[in-house]
């Protein structure tokens, strides 16, 4: 079982989720979002950080051009579109680098998302205009129902993990609010109880490898 940190906003986060054995970070590159992060500062970050940790960037209905310069200028392994991204939006990059994220609140929301040819799909909660981080859970009962690769998010936490694991069983997991202090900021301690957790329920699996550095392809 993979997994995302997302939300990292300083160093000592992105090396704690990688003592615990996560597979990736994320930074938030949206403004409204209260763990946004300037690219300036992600660079530094994912300069200190080990090659095996995925650095994901997060964004949300930026253009293209934005997109590509963050992604080269903060030394980037994948791009995870979190808004209104059309598919043909998601094809103007490698496939095996985009994550797309979507909010399931309809069968027809299923259907829709088999038009996104990228590595995988997150699925994740939205509330009070924000696209995610919102503590809120996602529709477990469609995100089993998305037929590609599954990144499971919204509102996961220590005590929720085990179910949704059993219940929806997607190809990795994405942990943000609920491994925090405080929005931004990481708690130690939670990540720590949250990766055993994980990686109790998850032992003696083949882990599908969606989280990929630019070193593979």
């Amino acid at each position: 079982m993979q997994v995302k940190i997302c939300g990292i906003t300083n160093l000592e986060d992105a090396l704690t989720a990688a003592e615990n054995g996560a597979d990736a970070v994320g930074f938030i590159f949206h403004p409204p979002s209260p763990r946004f992060i300037e690219p300036q500062k992600a660079a530094q970050i994912t300069k200190a950080l080990p090659d095996r940790l995925v650095k994901v960037g997060v964004f949300v209905n930026e253009k293209e051009s934005f997109v590509r310069h963050t992604f080269e200028h903060c030394r980037l392994d994948m791009i995870q579109l979190h808004g209104d991204e059309s598919p043909g939006y998601c094809r103007q990059f490698p496939k095996n680098r985009i994550l797309k994220a979507l909010v399931l609140q309809t069968e027809e929301d299923v259907r829709k998302s088999e038009a996104f040819d990228v590595a995988a799909i997150l699925v994740d909660a939205r509330h009070n205009g924000l696209y995610g981080g919102t503590g809120r859970t996602a529709d477990w009962d469609l995100a089993r129902k998305i037929a590609g690769p599954l990144i499971l998010s919204g509102g996961l936490n220590e005590f929720n993990v085990p179910a949704a694991l059993e219940v929806v069983r997607p190809a990795a997991l994405d942990i943000n609010s609920g491994a925090e202090e405080k929005p931004g900021k990481k708690d130690s301690a939670k990540i720590a109880r949250m990766m055993r957790i994980i990686h109790s329920a998850s032992a003696g699996e083949t882990p599908l490898n969606i989280f990929i550095g630019r070193d593979r392809t």
